[in-house]
């Protein structure tokens, strides 16, 4: 399926939350569970009012399809681009799967998610083009931290997170995530 008939076959299926990767496979996934809807939404919120704070870019909710360069049409559970890559893509296609990779990224693993399948998508999001990437897991109380040239970073327990330095003055408080 080209890049044009999959977006046309997500539009027709707006009920479901549809990815695909970077060989074509089209990946259905369930909708969350209230508990993980919350934390996503003391996430993002979280992004935005950081974002909005010091006009520092685009907040990206998880409905936001983003067409990577391998490829692929991911949606993150929160993502953020640089005001200079929001300004750079043309604007009949901020309507539609743009080709970017967002700056930052995050993966909030819930009941139904297998970590094998984070963990990749992770590494994904970070040979594309992500600067910094998050998964944060509430089953295991755990945050992989992803950079680009080094290893995971698996932090257990923590209070907060912080993005620094790519993202100065960004921290994420976890006390709504466990």
């Amino acid at each position: 399926m080209g890049r044009e008939a999959f977006f046309d076959f997500c539009q027709t299926n707006k009920e479901l939350r549809i990815e695909r990767d970077a060989e074509g496979n089209i990946i259905v996934m369930s909708p969350t569970g209230m508990e993980t809807g919350g934390r996503n939404a003391s996430l993002t919120a979280q992004l935005y009012n950081w974002a909005k704070g010091g006009g520092r870019g685009i907040t990206f909710d998880s409905n936001t399809g983003f067409e990577l360069p391998n490829g692929a049409t991911r949606s993150p559970d929160a993502s953020w681009l640089t005001q200079e890559k929001w300004d750079a893509i043309p604007s009949e296609e901020r309507s539609r799967f743009a080709r970017v990779c967002p700056d930052f990224v995050i993966e909030l693993r819930s009941q139904t998610d297998r970590l094998t399948v984070l963990l990749a998508k992770m590494e994904e999001y970070i040979s594309n083009g992500a600067k910094l990437g998050f998964l944060i897991d509430p089953l295991e109380a755990k945050v992989h931290v992803y950079r680009p040239g080094a290893e995971a970073e698996i932090l257990d327990n923590p209070k907060t997170i912080s993005a620094e330095p790519e993202m100065p003055g960004l921290v994420f408080v976890l006390a709504d995530v466990w």
